[in-house]
């Protein structure tokens, strides 16, 4: 990366979520899959701010590299045992609420 391109931030993300959920049709499908989303961005930007490899973070997990490929990628959905296990990975809580 040279030092005139702009590197990307959450807060970035963050915006272009506020435009693209004015769209009924984006809110309908983020709507369904979006917080799996969120997830996997969350998962992403964890393992990077820990300076953690895929294959490091699958040993924690007791799952393959490719496993966290495709849940960073949210490809994968993910279960409550799984959720519990990143938290503990990352030595964080787990919190689930509703509403």
């Amino acid at each position: 990366m040279n030092k005139n391109d702009k590197k990307f931030k959450a807060t970035d993300w963050q915006e272009m979520l506020a435009k693209d959920l004015k769209n009924p049709v984006f809110k309908r499908y983020y709507d369904e899959f979006g917080k799996q989303l969120e997830i996997s961005y969350n998962l992403l930007l964890m393992r990077k701010k820990a300076r953690m490899s895929q294959a490091q973070l699958a040993k924690k997990l007791g799952t393959t590299q490719s496993n966290v490929a495709r849940m960073e990628a949210g490809n994968q959905n993910f279960t409550l045992g799984m959720l519990q296990r990143i938290a503990d990975a990352f030595g964080k809580d787990l919190n689930v609420s509703f509403g």
